[in-house]
């Protein structure tokens, strides 16, 4: 009997001794429900494209401007030309009025909300600012009353959002800069993204010096362009590989040597680099690494894959995944826009070392035909819009 009280007293603290795990077990599958459920929710928050409506009226009082616009995300079809209201200046700002403008792809990123990370900043189901474009060269039309260095009848050039326009306000202390002398607006205009995106990529991140072997993968496009010339004037010897109809191009920029990736595959070649400024992505790390010096460094502008989700991320991600088992070096840059490397641009454009290559300009009201050529890729150099 003392066995059997004693068996039937045991069994109830089995059974209790198992609820509190199964009570975590519920917790955190309920968490996990939850946290599954927000992903989703912000997945189909972030991919859902909300239908053009009608052009907003105007702002009553409200001067007005002309200026490129999308009211939704989409292809070039979704841009309007319209009016909106003309910007003021703030007291640490400048209005510029701007005379040429250029397109890059980050433009129609914007445009079409990809990849979806981007909708984060740029707005969810719709643009939360219309606006596109950033490069811009123009004429200082009026100051805020704390601007020092800048009055009305100053030509200028840099970078912001909305430059397809009329008009843009940039404050002083940002990515604005006198207009070198030696260039017109339009040439002016080509600078800001594009060749601060290349001093940055080779000067910052692939520690250039004279004497490198330095690659410019992609040496034909708005970076590239740039690349080749900046990177023979800190004294490299440099290889631009291009298409066949742009060779000569390449070559007048100063390249050392072309190569032509319609019949050669470069990394299958027996030169080897210190420094691979790639625009295109168009080959795997691994392939990249066989035509690398053992302290080489690899530095990514751009990728092969505009995927709408994380295609962009493959490249970055071989990097993270190789970079600790070499002493190669492999990175990506993005550009930051300041206002001593467009001074610096500037100086290097009045020596003659640097020379913006234009490949089509477009009136302001056909920058949707301007975003729709630079979109097919195949884009010398850069697109320019004009806006006097």
């Amino acid at each position: 009997m003392r066995y059997t009280r004693a068996k039937v007293e045991f069994q109830p603290r089995l059974r209790n001794a198992g609820e509190p795990v199964r009570r975590r077990y519920r917790i955190l599958s309920g968490i996990l429900l939850v946290l599954v459920l927000g992903v989703v929710s912000l997945a189909i928050a972030m991919s859902h494209n909300t239908p053009c409506g009608p052009t907003p009226p105007p702002t009553a009082g409200a001067t007005a401007m002309k200026a490129i616009v999308h009211h939704c995300y989409g292809s070039a079809d979704v841009i309007r030309y319209e009016d909106v209201p003309k910007p003021a200046p703030a007291d640490d700002e400048i209005l510029v009025k701007v005379h040429a403008a250029s397109v890059n792809p980050l433009d129609w990123h914007y445009l079409e909300g990809t990849p979806y990370m981007l909708r984060l900043d740029a707005g969810l189901g719709a643009p939360a600012d219309p606006r596109l474009g950033v490069d811009f060269s123009g004429t200082v039309e009026a100051v805020g009353k704390k601007v020092t260095r800048y009055k009305p009848g100053d030509e200028v050039f840099g970078g912001k959002f909305g430059a397809l326009a009329d008009y843009v306000t940039v404050r002083e202390d940002r990515a604005i800069a006198p207009k070198p002398t030696n260039a017109t607006h339009q040439q002016a205009a080509a600078i800001a993204i594009a060749a601060i995106t290349a001093l940055q990529g080779l000067r910052d991140k692939g520690h250039i010096h004279p004497g490198q072997q330095v690659l410019i993968n992609g040496a034909s496009g708005g970076v590239g362009t740039f690349g080749v010339q900046l990177a023979k004037s800190f004294g490299a010897t440099v290889t631009g590989v291009c298409s066949t109809k742009n060779i000569e191009l390449v070559r007048a920029l100063g390249a050392d040597r072309v190569v032509d990736y319609t019949q050669e595959d470069i990394t299958r070649g027996t030169q080897r680099y210190d420094l691979i400024l790639d625009n295109v992505a168009t080959h795997s790390l691994f392939d990249y690494r066989r035509i690398m010096n053992p302290d080489a460094v690899y530095v990514l502008i751009g990728s092969s894959d505009h995927g709408h989700w994380f295609g962009w991320l493959w490249k970055p991600l071989q990097a993270w995944v190789i970079s600790p088992f070499t002493s190669q070096k492999f990175g990506m840059i993005f550009a930051d826009l300041r206002q001593e490397d467009l001074a610096t641009l500037a100086s290097l454009m009045e020596s003659g070392k640097l020379t913006p290559v234009i490949d089509r300009t477009y009136e302001l009201k056909d920058a949707a035909d301007a975003l729709r050529y630079l979109e097919k890729g195949h884009a010398r150099g850069k697109v320019v819009v004009t806006i006097d």
